[in-house]
């Protein structure tokens, strides 16, 4: 029972920033707008903000948009949307100071040719609800019917909301965000243009986005990938029900691509004991070194300045030119 009310009490990984109610929206043509930050500190391009995006599923939040310098709208993008958009562009803007480079990897590759055109899509985080948002909610129907009856008894316990909420946060994505993108923005709106992307619980919802909209969603990368589910426990069946969900729900490789990978420090040195067993559902799928991919990086942590200085893997093996 402590470990389950460890469990309960992990919150977010990371924190962010105050959160505007605010929300702006053109009332001539109903459409939400996303304005310049223009002091956002970035390497090439510009960021774009909605303080607070309206919802009808989940709690609204900033949603940021970051365009290559060269962006046209003569031109179609790419998208790729991210987790934990605060973390992404501007590390004088984050908790921890650091931040993913996406601008700075994604100018760079583009520049030199190396990837098709796209644009980032980042969507905040709510620190307290972080867990309820990105847990890939069917992976908890694999669990014990007494472990989660635990679970959300330990949950009201401990005064905290255990209320899952990713099917939600895939609706606001799918059904409401994505199609405010590309009626703003120059995007390439099918699949094999479409990919998500994040790290830790955000590497769940990545693999879980996927499953779900197979048809939305081309590719997903999924960075220092949790899975554990919630707090490092001895005794935890959340991997196995993770596990479980995968082998019935993942797509095959017909025409999606997989990127996952993680480290041995910090927070992940609780992953490598996990990867043979997503090898052996990739391989299971059908899937091969051209199609997916699970890499180790000898010495890397939990952290942003850790995902920062291998971001280019994934985005190359995503989006990278045929």
């Amino acid at each position: 029972m402590k470990q389950l009310v460890l469990i309960i009490l992990m919150i977010s990984m990371f924190s962010c920033k105050e959160q505007s109610k605010e929300i702006n929206v053109s009332e001539e043509k109903n459409q939400i707008i996303f304005n310049q930050l223009k002091d956002a500190q970035l390497y090439e391009g510009t960021l774009h903000r909605v303080d607070s995006f309206p919802s009808q599923y989940i709690t609204a939040r900033p949603v940021d948009v970051w365009l290559p310098k060269t962006y046209s709208k003569e031109k179609k993008y790419a998208v790729l949307y991210m987790h934990d958009g605060q973390m992404l562009f501007d590390s004088t803007t984050t908790w921890n100071s650091q931040e993913w480079k996406v601008d700075e990897w994604a100018s760079k590759l583009m520049n030199d040719n190396v990837t098709k055109d796209f644009i980032v899509v980042g969507i905040h985080n709510i620190s307290q609800i972080r867990w309820q948002d990105l847990f890939p909610q069917k992976a908890f129907e694999n669990l014990s019917k007494a472990f989660i009856q635990d679970f959300f008894g330990s949950a009201i316990n401990a005064n905290r909301n255990a209320t899952l909420n990713g099917d939600n946060y895939l609706k606001f994505i799918v059904e409401e965000l994505k199609p405010e993108i590309d009626k703003s923005y120059a995007t390439l709106t099918e699949q094999e243009h479409t990919f998500i992307a994040g790290s830790s619980m955000g590497g769940l919802m990545s693999m879980y986005a996927v499953s779900e909209y197979p048809e939305v969603f081309g590719g997903a990368a999924c960075i220092s990938t949790h899975w554990v589910g919630a707090a490092p426990a001895d005794i935890n069946p959340f991997p196995e029900a993770i596990f479980k969900y995968m082998e019935n729900h993942l797509p095959e490789s017909k025409d999606h691509k997989l990127y996952f990978d993680y480290g041995n420090k910090t927070l992940d040195e609780h992953y490598p004991q996990y990867a043979q067993s997503v090898n052996n559902i990739l391989k299971h799928k059908g899937y091969t070194d051209a199609t997916a991919v699970n890499l180790f990086f000898e010495s890397a942590d939990h952290s942003e300045n850790s995902w920062n200085k291998r971001l280019d893997q994934s985005l190359i093996f995503l989006l990278s030119k045929d």
